[in-house]
């Protein structure tokens, strides 16, 4: 390496010396040409100054002495100066050939030692896991051998213990299983049954009353909402002026409302799209001012969005202030009855969240009168437990801490705030009214037609259920009825008694909450039935 750039150097400098000494010989016969051209001046002088006299003659040879010793002086400057360039070029050249050798050499440096530091790491990593490797082998035949000899004790114990027992290892273990199943069967039923018949006979029956007037008391349309709105055109025309030239004018509506319009082969119709039902509300109600206004443009556009904006706004706070009017709850902040208004705009597994709170708050303050407490934030707890949603868009977080946030800014009582809090169960409810909340939550999304679901996934859950159902030994038959909400099992009453019922249904239970996801609550229901038959003959 080092020699061939000394050799190319070496060219260098030899290839710019011949070029420098190119130019000194040119000028070397540029002035012998100037030389000859004076020698043939001064020829022709004296063939002027024969007819002259003596004097014309002398200063005519002067003068021709002092032009050629200038030319030679001149000639003799340029040879110099073009040495010297010569020799300033070769040593420029010297110069950056010295540099970028010695770079060259630094980089190869540096890169025979970073070979010689990975060729090191690589020596000591197989050091390392060659010691590795030859513990991992001690080990192994270490276990190995207390494997046979814990194998070899084994069954030795084996062999005495059924000379002792006079049974083999099979049937002593199919022995104490049997029996240990048949006792913790009867115990575990007794308890279930005692305990679960203590509870109903608190209970059922005040639960169902309460719950039952409630829902009586609270009846409400449920409507499945969509994530897009079709604007109606009164002509096909109409969508080429809203695209616009080049794009510009569908461009700035998008840009202005953050909604997706969709311009597809539907006649006379255009889409709008988006997630965010107050930004698809401000879009539908701009561009059908638009196509009434017949001006389509830019500017234009910017005036109907903001129009828009207000009109959207003042129904936001229209419909805030109708939901605090319908469920008697007074008092609160006029910024929270903004946030309760923008819930119209926001839905929840397609259930319409501000319909849905002021039903919950109509649900609390019914159980809370049957049951003694506090009517008024029973309803209030209702109508601000969602209160979070309106805010999921633009802050970071569950609804329910943005609700809690939300309340404490603008000083709700603690119990309003530890009813938002434990409606999904992410703390301990403190307060009857936050379990009221609890249940009147349940209830609302639990209505027929709150929530949709598709078919498919509805037949799905079925099959499941049934499933789990059958699964079990002793189940002859299973049937899901009321939308999958019960289920009935008839078993074989030869396989299952009275007492193991409890625990086949406890099971069950236990398996479909693990395993399965439904709104509400599931039903189970075991048919035990036995029957003799005879002939009075």
């Amino acid at each position: 390496m080092n020699l061939t750039l000394s050799i190319v150097l070496i060219i260098v400098a030899f290839v710019a010396g011949s070029g420098i000494f190119g130019a000194v010989a040119g000028n070397i016969a540029k002035n012998k040409a100037f030389k000859k051209g004076v020698d043939a001046g001064i020829e022709q002088r004296k063939q002027q100054a024969e007819a002259m006299n003596g004097s014309a003659e002398e200063q005519a040879k002067k003068q021709a002495e002092r032009i050629i010793e200038d030319a030679e002086k001149d000639a003799d400057n340029k040879r110099k100066s073009a040495l010297v360039e010569a020799k300033d070029e070769i040593h420029k050249l010297r110069t950056e050939a010295e540099k970028e050798i010695k770079e060259r050499r630094a980089e190869l440096s540096r890169q025979e030692r970073r070979v010689q530091q990975k060729e090191e790491n690589l020596d000591k990593k197989t050091d390392n896991l060659e010691r590795k490797e030859e513990t991992l082998n001690q080990k192994i035949k270490s276990a190995d051998e207390k494997l046979k000899e814990a194998e070899s004790i084994k069954n030795g114990q084996m062999e005495v213990l059924e000379k002792i027992s006079q049974f083999t290892k099979e049937q002593a273990k199919e022995y104490i299983i049997s029996k240990l199943e048949d006792d913790l069967i009867h115990e575990k039923a007794v308890k279930v049954s005692n305990y679960e018949q203590q509870i109903k006979d608190e209970c059922l029956e005040k639960a169902r009353s309460y719950i039952s007037l409630a829902i009586a008391k609270v009846a409400s349309d449920q409507v499945s909402e969509t994530a897009v709105s079709v604007v109606p055109l009164p002509n096909d025309d109409m969508k080429g002026r809203i695209i616009g030239r080049e794009g510009r004018n569908i461009r700035t509506l998008e840009t202005l409302t953050g909604v997706d319009l969709i311009i597809d082969d539907t006649p006379e119709a255009i889409t709008l799209s988006c997630f965010d039902q107050v930004r698809r509300e401000i879009a539908r109600i701009a561009l059908e001012k638009l196509i009434a206004d017949g001006r389509i443009h830019p500017t234009r556009i910017e005036e109907m969005v903001d129009k828009a904006k207000r009109e959207v706004e003042y129904r936001i706070k229209q419909e805030g202030e109708r939901a605090v009017i319908e469920t008697n709850v007074h008092g609160l902040n006029h910024e929270l009855i903004k946030l309760i208004g923008r819930l119209k705009f926001r839905t929840s597994y397609k259930q319409n969240v501000l319909d849905h709170s002021i039903e919950v708050s109509k649900l609390c303050g019914v159980l809370a009168s049957e049951l003694g407490v506090d009517a008024n934030m029973a309803r209030r707890a209702g109508l601000l437990h969602d209160i979070g949603k309106a805010l999921t868009a633009e802050i970071e977080g569950s609804h329910v801490q943005i609700g809690v946030d939300v309340c404490k800014k603008y000083n709700e009582n603690p119990i309003i705030l530890n009813a938002i809090e434990a409606h999904h169960n992410d703390v301990e409810p403190k307060t009857v009214i936050a379990c009221l909340v609890q249940a009147a939550d349940a209830i609302s999304a639990a209505r027929p037609g709150a929530r949709s679901e598709n078919y498919e996934s509805y037949i799905k859950r079925l099959q499941k259920l049934e499933e789990i159902c059958t699964s079990y030994n002793g189940v002859d038959k299973c049937y899901a009825i009321q939308a999958g909400r019960e289920v009935r099992i008839m078993v074989v009453p030869e396989i299952i008694n009275d007492e193991k019922m409890v625990l086949v249904a406890r099971q069950i239970a236990q398996q479909i909450e693990s395993e399965m996801d439904y709104p509400g609550q599931i039903k189970i229901n075991l048919i035990r039935e036995s029957r003799v038959s005879d002939y009075a003959k």
